[in-house]
């Protein structure tokens, strides 16, 4: 159960779509659109988890059509919030919004972001704990996930509002950026190297 939980946490932890978007929201919004951003990614990542559980998921990407289609749909908004952040200039800027994202946002992104589909599978696929009793297990997974899940998102956001309440040096904002863009291009790029198999 400890395994699970540490791989839980540096799954998590990693800048995908739904942290470093979690970051922008609360570093344009602050806190309450964003804590409302992020019950939508919870509950959007649990129905991802529950999807992989009960094996809709495998049924789904067994379609190649579906299966090319979302992954379309989730490595060109990937792309295009890496090319944003990329060349946001001088100023931190996790996300670009005219408005603040909100629950619906947050579900819609869970619904095409692989890393959510990536990181479900492997950890409901491996780290059995309780080999006799797969129901109670995937219980205890749904809620240590959770127990890691929920703190680490609030701190993203957390992380954007202190961001935000900084007077950072343009070449310090320009750097941060390109490092953001850098790691959602890392995520596209993991993504289509595990749906090539």
């Amino acid at each position: 159960m400890l395994t699970f939980a540490a791989a839980v946490f540096f799954l998590i932890v990693t800048p995908g779509p739904g942290v470093l978007s979690t970051a922008g929201v609360g570093s344009a919004f602050g806190l309450r659109p964003g804590l409302r951003y992020v019950a939508g990614l919870c509950i959007g990542t649990n129905l991802v988890a529950l999807a992989v559980i009960t094996g809709i998921a495998a049924v789904i990407f067994a379609h190649p059509a579906i299966r090319l289609v979302l992954l379309a749909a989730s490595t060109g908004y990937l792309l295009y919030l890496a090319y944003r952040i990329a060349t946001a200039g001088a100023n931190v800027a996790f996300t670009a919004a005219a408005r603040p994202l909100g629950l619906r946002d947050g579900l819609a992104l869970q619904a095409i972001n692989p890393k959510a589909y990536a990181v479900n599978t492997t950890l409901f696929s491996g780290f059995s704990f309780l080999p006799d009793a797969a129901v109670a297990e995937a219980v205890l997974k749904l809620l240590i996930m959770n127990a890691i899940w929920v703190p680490i998102h609030i701190g993203w956001l957390l992380a954007g509002i202190w961001l935000h309440r900084l007077a950072l040096a343009p070449e310090v904002q320009r750097r941060i950026n390109i490092a953001m863009a850098a790691s959602l291009l890392a995520v596209v790029a993991l993504a289509l190297f595990s749906l090539r198999g």
